[in-house]
């Protein structure tokens, strides 16, 4: 029997990720950061701006999100998100670009506060990958 679970995270543009025997994950949720092991109860939530981290055999590795759902259910973690890169992969530009984004977003006058949380969180995120 298999010591990890599965992860497989959805984009709109194609499936981002596949992996198997992942040990451990942990998604920025709107009720805080959740942590999922093996054998987690099913649960369904909301992601917010955030990283997702996760701890497999082959090492660590980290995601950008600003969005989604995640659903963990018979040893399957499926999260589905619009928007995600490899913090790896981020390079100064495209960090400061989004960076830009974010803080154009947090700093509009006519926005509702979930929008201007969800933007604060943003930018909160963003520069703490620098």
């Amino acid at each position: 029997m298999s010591e990890g679970f599965k992860i497989e995270i959805v984009n709109p543009e194609k499936s981002f990720l596949v992996k198997e025997d992942v040990l451990e994950v942990v998604v920025p949720a709107f009720e805080g950061e959740m942590g999922i092991l093996k054998d987690h109860i099913s649960i369904i939530s909301f992601l917010k701006p955030g990283i997702i981290k996760i701890f497999s055999k082959s090492g660590e590795e980290s995601y950008y999100v600003e969005d989604g759902i995640v659903e963990f259910k018979d040893n399957n973690l499926s999260i589905l998100t619009s928007i995600i890169f490899n913090v790896v992969d981020l390079d100064k530009s495209k960090l400061e670009d989004l960076l830009k984004k974010a803080e154009e977003e947090a700093n509009q006058t006519e926005i509702s506060d979930q929008f201007k949380y969800l933007a604060d969180q943003k930018v909160q995120v963003l520069r703490s990958i620098n």
